[in-house]
């Protein structure tokens, strides 16, 4: 299994539109095979912070996503939203593997 971390850099004024944009998302990663755990929005600390966390099976499973999300009319409403919104100024993406005992 590989987790997806991703951690956005928002527009805290936008919190609204990202927050749309992460319900958008998570349903599209698990019909394509994902198990999302969420989006994490800003409470303490910084305001303009978000986390998303989603695994797939493994690393080749995350790219058929990646590439049949490209295609998807859905997928790019999504990107088209956030892009219309300017909600998301900057992000980064690192894969984890988790560990259970």
């Amino acid at each position: 299994m590989i987790t997806c971390h991703l951690r956005y850099l928002i527009d805290p004024y936008k919190l609204h539109e990202f927050e749309t944009y992460a319900c958008m998302w998570i349903p599209l990663v698990e019909r394509f095979g994902g198990t999302h755990h969420g989006y994490f929005l800003p409470h303490e600390g910084p305001n303009n912070v978000a986390v998303a966390l989603f695994s797939f099976p493994s690393l080749a499973a995350y790219e058929d996503y990646r590439q049949r999300s490209h295609a998807d009319p859905e997928c790019q409403a999504a990107y088209a939203f956030a892009e219309r919104t300017r909600c998301i100024a900057s992000y980064e993406r690192s894969f984890m593997r988790p560990i259970f005992k």
